[in-house]
């Protein structure tokens, strides 16, 4: 008998489904959501779809905020301008198109001329813009089609002079970045699936091609294959004045989380790659430019926060690499070259700092940014006398800058009018202790003067992995949220790259759980520090962050109102049995390891639900088209936590179509978040006003 105020779910079919893992048996009963083309998966999406949305729609204000983040996002974006030949190319969002539109000029004080409308692709707009590289003289560019955000794509080629689309059509594109040669370009692609063959199963032998403008698929020169090795990603790259083609070799899937590297160099006519670094370990290495026949290559190797160094292709071994850029205390996030520099990108604190050097490492100067933030986009051509770079943080909106390479002098190329005022919140950094004493940083982002009473209505957000960092950006999503009064906290938790690669790893394979510990103790920083209190918090990660969300709401339930788990990694003893997700096996370790199991058992959400635990209201997103992480994690997660909730609040999940790991056009995406933000507000009491 449902219990008065408790939610009647849809049924969900149990399977008798055991799987041994070294002797621990482990259920797995609804192991048939996995097969998301069934008619009886499609039903079951359809029923939770209609349970999730009758909900949200007795939300009185959910329309209204929908409207509201229409009318935040409703402003012009650009993109930083950028060169080929003597053309110049940018992005533009007039507000609300689904998708940002390509331009084109004749230098920079040219006339700006569509080049490429994305929105126009499809009626339903959901056949996405996922690349576009022009090729060296500016004549060509390459562009990448993903239908419904899928990880999969679909290359073409357009003639810029003309404005037609070659005959030619690229298939299969997955791992991938056009990179020009001549009169064409290397990409990456696996093999056409066989008849009857589920598209999904394609995920094996990657391999590196070349493909001649003017030509069929067919007649592709095959660059790069290793069929030792079926789980290896191979991407190429060109240097700038294409004299090397770079070859990345990958092997994540063997928990390696660095990289080999190869080059070629095409102006002494070599024929084979030869090796710079031959042996797959932990340590990366990325070509940034070539200086004569020497390449410039950023590399962890013997610097967990990352250097530059020069090494001649000739003599490639470790003791002829020359430090142009010594480690430094803060980790190297980004390097680029142009107009004879070397700009360099450090984080210190979670916060851009940019130095600009000669081509030998020698420090110029530092270019001064507005406030603490985030800055990038500083690459250009060898001969070019000035950059574009883009600046944001979280009350200020990306603006573009031009810095002056000769007077070392930066100014305001293109600044967004706003139809809101983003000086209303202010930002602050806090740093809070982990369990075991780690310093780590939160931003606190909130309306000016807002009173610390222990009842703010708070949304905190993480991501802690794959050494990605969540730096200061803007988002007009946001201030819907705090003009409503709400705080936004984003905990910078280890297992991300905000301190460089020994902060990534302090939370990887059987230490991921410091992640959680982490994330817990900023929720309880929140709450000691009179911030707010768990009636008043809700908490959001997506994709690993939804990994997150799930582990840390299994752990302690008491401590959040709201949980949102979002494209989530929730079932930890399959996640490599689909699509790429063996790529994660470097980050989370594998079942098929037995010293691997048990510490991913231990923390799996799917596995760790407890019957006898009043859950958070929780709701959970996913999308039929991600290819990434497969919708059949947070199918099987909301199952079994329906079946579980003992308590009163409602477990949902909201399954879009026609998007994949995140929305396919602005439409979907702004119709997604309205539904978590409203959500939000129903479970904290927060009584909106729109003006």
């Amino acid at each position: 008998m449902t219990r008065p105020g408790k939610l009647t779910y849809p049924q969900t079919r149990t399977v008798d489904q055991i799987d041994d893992y070294f002797g621990t048996s482990v259920a797995d009963p609804y192991r048939w959501l996995e097969d998301d083309h069934s008619d009886e998966t499609a039903a079951w999406v359809a029923a939770q779809n209609e349970l999730t949305f009758g909900y949200l729609d007795n939300i009185s204000y959910r329309a209204s905020l929908k409207a509201r983040l229409q009318e935040l996002y409703n402003y012009p974006r650009y993109s930083a301008p950028y060169r080929r030949g003597d053309r110049v190319f940018f992005f533009k969002n007039d507000g609300l198109q689904d998708q940002s539109v390509v331009y084109v000029q004749q230098g920079l004080d040219g006339e700006p001329e569509i080049l490429l409308d994305p929105n126009t692709f499809s009626e339903d707009k959901t056949l996405v813009l996922t690349a576009f590289s022009p090729s060296r003289n500016g004549k060509y560019a390459v562009y990448g089609l993903s239908e419904g955000s899928s990880d999969w794509q679909t290359y073409r080629i357009l003639n810029i002079d003309t404005r037609e689309t070659l005959p030619e059509v690229i298939e299969w594109v997955k791992v991938s970045s056009p990179a020009w040669c001549g009169d064409g370009f290397y990409y990456g692609r696996y093999d056409a699936p066989e008849a009857g063959t589920e598209l999904s199963s394609r995920n094996e032998f990657h391999k590196v091609f070349y493909h001649r403008l003017g030509t069929p698929q067919s007649e592709d020169q095959l660059i790069y294959e290793d069929p030792e090795h079926p789980l290896r990603f191979h991407m190429a790259r060109t240097t700038e004045d294409e004299q090397y083609v770079i070859l990345y070799i990958s092997d994540r899937g063997q928990a390696k989380l660095g990289n080999a590297i190869y080059v070629k160099n095409l102006a002494t006519g070599d024929t084979e790659f030869t090796p710079i670094v031959d042996s797959i370990t932990d340590e990366t290495y990325g070509v940034v430019d070539n200086v004569g026949d020497s390449l410039l290559i950023s590399t962890n190797k013997d610097a967990p926060n990352g250097r530059l160094i020069l090494v001649d292709p000739q003599k490639p071994t470790e003791e002829h690499w020359q430090t142009i850029l010594p480690e430094r205390p803060e980790p190297l996030r980004d390097v680029d070259t142009a107009g004879g520099k070397i700009f360099a990108s450090y984080l210190q604190d979670v916060s851009t700092r940019v130095y600009v050097h000669s081509l030998t490492g020698e420090l110029e100067n530092e270019i001064l940014l507005p406030e603490l933030g985030t800055a990038g986009g500083f690459g250009g051509q060898k001969d070019d006398d000035f950059v574009f770079y883009t600046f944001t943080s979280f009350t200020t909106p990306g603006t573009i800058y031009r810095y002056d390479i000769t007077t070392q002098h930066s100014t305001v190329f293109r600044a967004p009018e706003l139809t809101f005022d983003p000086s209303q919140f202010e930002t602050q950094q806090v740093f809070y202790p982990s369990p075991d004493g780690t310093r780590i940083p939160l931003f606190l982002i909130s309306r000016k003067g807002i009173e610390r009473n222990g009842k703010i209505p708070t949304y905190l957000y993480a991501y802690g992995g794959f050494n990605v960092e969540i730096l200061p950006s803007f988002s007009a999503n946001r201030i819907a949220l705090l003009e409503q009064g709400v705080m936004v906290a984003i905990a910078n938790i280890r297992g991300g790259g905000e301190y460089g690669r020994t902060w990534h790893e302090a939370a990887i394979r059987e230490k991921r759980p410091i992640a959680f510990q982490d994330f817990i103790a900023a929720a309880e920083y929140l709450i000691a520090e009179n911030y707010t209190n768990p009636d008043k918090l809700a908490i959001e990660g997506r994709s690993n962050g939804g990994l997150l969300m799930g582990a840390v709401m299994n752990q302690r339930p008491d401590l959040f109102k709201v949980v949102l788990p979002g494209v989530g990694v929730m079932d930890m003893l399959r996640f490599h049995k689909f699509t790429i997700g063996w790529n994660w096996i470097a980050e989370y370790g594998s079942s098929d390891n037995e010293a691997d199991f048990p510490y991913l058992y231990s923390y799996s959400p799917l596995h760790n639900i407890r019957s006898d635990v009043p859950y958070p209201a929780t709701l959970i997103v996913t999308a039929d088209h991600d290819d990434r992480v497969v919708p059949a994690h947070s199918f099987k997660y909301a199952a079994t936590l329906q079946a579980q909730q003992s308590g009163y609040a409602p477990v949902l999940i909201r399954i879009g179509t026609k998007s994949g790991h995140g929305a396919s056009n602005l439409t979907k995406a702004l119709e997604e978040t309205s539904d978590i933000y409203a959500f939000i507000f129903h479970h904290l009491g927060v009584e909106p006003t729109f003006a």
